[in-house]
């Protein structure tokens, strides 16, 4: 089976992050790729675990070096996806879940046609904004740019193979989970799919020969 890309959006606070981190505790086949950012480190957060945390100069350095396979700015920060993180995911034979903006994922659809977005929707505005203050790291005015940006953000739903509404945790995981199963099975991510198909056509095709000789010597027999 070929790895592929899963990508999840959603406004902040919407839980894409949260169903990414869920998901490798009910799959062996998924990695989790660690975003690069330039914000600061948020309480509780774990460089390398949570993110590559980098200095703007050191993100500029490797985006001109070609590293990132997408890369954006949000709330005057700028966040990538490291190439190296793919490769080294895809080596091991998992797919990649990527939880990423809309301005990202749209960089991913153009570098990889064969990815799957699925984009995250809270279960109502009110649920939206109680997350974003239980952060309790948000101003007023950072709350509000927040808000705005998911306004824009919501439009491009249309622009995204899958919508999951993440107002139970359990079910919005267990429908990603089973968007992976769903698309694993497409023909051309099935590396051993031409040689079953071989197989079943050798077989098929000894069992009708043998058929036509059977069915000769029944009409010798009867004189036909």
């Amino acid at each position: 089976m070929k790895p592929f890309l899963l990508v999840l959006s959603s406004p902040s606070g919407g839980g894409k992050t949260t169903i990414a981190r869920r998901l490798l505790t009910v799959r062996n086949d998924v990695a989790y790729s660690v975003s690069a950012t330039t914000r600061k480190q948020r309480p509780g957060e774990v460089p390398d675990r949570d993110y590559h945390f980098l200095s703007r100069e050191e993100f500029e350095r490797l985006e001109a070096g070609g590293a990132f396979i997408e890369s954006a700015t949000y709330n005057g920060e700028r966040y990538g996806t490291l190439r190296s993180e793919i490769d080294r995911s895809f080596a091991t034979g998992r797919h990649v879940v990527m939880d990423i903006e809309i301005q990202g994922a749209r960089q991913v659809r153009e570098r990889f046609p064969s990815a799957i977005h699925v984009f995250v929707l809270p279960p109502s505005g009110e649920a939206l904004v109680a997350r974003l203050r239980d952060r309790k790291t948000e101003s007023f005015t950072a709350l509000k740019r927040r808000l705005a940006h998911a306004l824009d953000e919501l439009k491009a739903v249309s622009e995204y193979d899958y919508a999951v509404v993440n107002e139970d945790l359990d079910r919005a995981v267990a429908q990603v989970s089973a968007i992976i199963d769903g698309e694993a099975l497409r023909v051309p991510r099935q590396d051993n799919l031409p040689e079953v198909v071989d197989n079943l056509r050798r077989t098929i095709s000894a069992e009708a020969m043998r058929i036509s000789t059977e069915q000769k010597k029944v009409e010798v027999k009867d004189g036909r």
